[in-house]
């Protein structure tokens, strides 16, 4: 057993809709719980996932084990969705769960919004998704990052939400640049062997998709 187990066994655990535990994982690979926690560690510190105070998984994205604003239903499957981000990339990740069932309300008012999303299209609807932190900081707290990566009715909502919360504006979208960002970004995920790739390094990916500016790490 090694790392890329462990990881393709999270990911076989998420994608059917179940928290992967450490004892889980134990028994998935025939292992003990401390070697599973060792492997754990080193695919936190790559990156590839994120660990509660417990050493159990709390991320490993586009899947979460906690709650951070969004439920996302499949055709046979229902997770958490990790943030704006990563709810909409659940249907390109699983086309076979395609179209989902995106739902969450906005941070500023409660109202609440739902959304069928594919892997063809994106969902109509004029809301739009606001980043709070930067990508070079993404990672410093990647559960609070991704807690703030939210859908609000409009821009007056984002406005109000952030006087209120005393924060700093961060990258407001659309949901068609929302959709196109979540759509190859995972792609490869549940494979062996995938690589994973940070944003400040994806930046022909981040302007195919219209994202511009320092936010991302880009220049222009």
């Amino acid at each position: 057993m090694d790392s890329e187990d462990v990881r393709i066994a999270v990911y076989d655990r998420f994608r059917r809709g179940e928290v992967p535990s450490v004892a889980d994982l134990a028994a998935d690979l025939s292992s003990s719980r401390d070697e599973v926690g060792v492997e754990l560690k080193a695919l936190a510190e790559q990156r590839h996932l994120a660990l509660d105070a417990d050493g159990e998984v709390a991320m490993a994205h586009p899947f979460t084990a906690v709650p951070l604003g969004f439920s996302v239903m499949g055709r046979d499957a229902l997770w958490w969705g990790g943030c704006a981000w990563d709810s909409f990339a659940l249907p390109h990740l699983l086309p076979e769960q395609s179209p989902v069932l995106v739902a969450t309300s906005c941070p500023a008012c409660d109202t609440p919004h739902a959304w069928h999303v594919d892997d063809r299209e994106p969902p109509p609807g004029d809301q739009v998704a606001h980043f709070l932190v930067p990508t070079r900081h993404m990672w410093d707290d990647v559960v609070h990052t991704c807690g703030n990566q939210r859908i609000f009715c409009s821009e007056q909502c984002v406005t109000d939400w952030l006087a209120r919360t005393g924060n700093q504006r961060g990258y407001v979208m659309n949901l068609p640049t929302l959709w196109r960002l979540a759509s190859g970004w995972y792609a490869g995920r549940l494979e062996r062997g995938y690589v994973r790739r940070e944003p400040s390094a994806a930046a022909d990916y981040l302007r195919g998709v219209g994202l511009s500016g320092p936010f991302w790490g880009l220049t222009d």
